[in-house]
């Protein structure tokens, strides 16, 4: 697929639920330094936050409703064999963060990675229902049910593009920014059934973390200390650490797409 013919920048924002917070701390970094984005590509909460991001959601409106996040907005337990979740309250959040806006209302391109639960394909969608696509991006397998679409049951993004820069790619960018979240491997003794899926988890992503990012020219990692997925109540410092990381890199940024490297001394 050809979606850019000619030198563009795309930025990859990976999955990593609660953490992945830190996306939006990144954007109001790229956002202040005039940082030029001509895609946005996202994973699971990558897409949630680049979704809102493209279609114009002010980063100030995105921090405060992340602020206002609980786990008790996504938490409508189900009775289902398929999942542990109904994914109701996620689809809701999903509408009210990205004011039900479209693919069409988008003012940077935004392209959402999705996986065909049934047969193992990576998918990428650049047109369709938006807010479907994001909250199927969103699903992880057990904890969501899949999501519908065109005959297709799907499932999270982040389980094969955790870091979407080989999809940033294909879709024809030329460099690519890529914000890892990263997975919080907890050492400790492990004591149930949830701690022990959680945390292989953790560990398959780190690993698919670690070479998913290579494909990158500029990799901005937060740094996230001890905030897991599920820790909502830290998306202050999510965002925080998002902006810490991005300001860090934007030096190598400048550098990279030739511009003056003077106007991020502020």
């Amino acid at each position: 697929m050809t979606f850019l013919k000619k030198r563009k920048v795309a930025l990859a924002l990976g999955g990593g639920a609660a953490r992945g917070l830190a996306n939006i701390g990144v954007l109001k970094v790229l956002e202040r330094e005039r940082i030029p984005i001509d895609l946005i590509v996202g994973s699971s909460i990558g897409s949630f936050v680049g979704a809102g991001y493209s279609v114009g959601i002010p980063t100030y409106r995105m921090e405060e409703a992340a602020l206002g996040f609980t786990m008790d907005k996504l938490t409508d337990f189900s009775i289902s064999r398929m999942s542990a979740l109904k994914g109701k309250k996620l689809g809701k959040v999903i509408r009210e963060f990205t004011d039900g806006k479209d693919f069409e209302d988008a003012q940077i391109p935004i392209a959402i990675t999705a996986t065909d639960i049934e047969t193992g394909e990576e998918l990428v969608y650049t047109k369709g229902n938006l807010q479907e696509i994001i909250k199927a991006s969103c699903s992880w397998p057990g904890i969501f049910p899949p999501v519908a679409i065109d005959d297709r049951k799907l499932a999270d993004g982040g389980i094969r593009n955790s870091i979407p820069a080989k999809m940033a790619r294909r879709l024809g960018a030329t460099i690519v920014i890529a914000v890892d979240v990263g997975f919080c491997v907890k050492a400790g003794k492990l004591e149930n059934l949830f701690q022990l899926f959680i945390q292989s988890i953790q560990i398959m992503g780190k690993e698919l973390d670690a070479y998913q990012s290579m494909q990158a020219d500029v990799i901005i990692k937060p740094k996230l200390h001890n905030i897991d997925q599920f820790a909502f109540d830290q998306a202050k410092r999510a965002i925080s650490d998002g902006e810490t990381a991005a300001r860090a890199a934007i030096p190598q940024i400048c550098k990279l797409l030739g511009l003056n490297t003077n106007l991020w001394k502020r």
